[in-house]
């Protein structure tokens, strides 16, 4: 399954602590490289900048890729390098935060998933507990409405 994501999952994986999740789910995962320079910014946490000082294997950064017509400048710019690059190799998947760059990703068919979604699949495969998560998640400045937390832990006991 080739996945790319944009710095908001990685970065709140990596706050709570379940990044490696991941891989389990995705094996690899691809980044543009204006997403790596995000992660490892000044502005970024430490535990993310720390964690990104040392990669594991399994998450690669590429090129930005140069995407003709150009995609929406309302997005950030590691938004749209991520779906730029989701689309010039035909990612399976795109990890995507961003209501923006979601709506945008949507457009163009690609198929995505947000943090609370990698979340909420790791939980069915038995691979984090989704409340455990949530609590670790509303530590960090994470933004989701609670009809969205309700419709997926309505989702995760009606597949249970």
């Amino acid at each position: 399954m080739i996945v790319v994501a944009d710095t908001g999952p990685i970065h709140y994986l990596v706050l709570i602590e379940a990044v490696d999740i991941l891989h389990t789910l995705y094996g690899s995962v691809l980044v543009p490289q204006t997403v790596s320079e995000e992660l490892k910014s000044d502005s970024a946490p430490e535990a993310v900048s720390s964690w990104m000082k040392q990669p594991p294997d399994w998450f690669q950064s590429r090129p930005d890729p140069i995407f003709d017509p150009p995609l929406n400048e309302k997005l950030d710019p590691g938004e749209r390098a991520a779906i730029a690059l989701a689309l010039s190799i035909h990612s399976d998947r795109l990890l995507i935060d961003d209501w923006a760059g979601r709506v945008e990703a949507e457009r163009r068919h690609l198929k995505i998933t947000g943090t609370l979604g990698v979340l909420a699949e790791a939980h069915k495969r038995r691979l984090v507990d989704f409340e455990s998560a949530l609590a670790r998640i509303a530590l960090t400045n994470f933004y989701v409405s609670a009809d969205l937390v309700d419709k997926l832990r309505r989702r995760l006991a009606d597949q249970g």
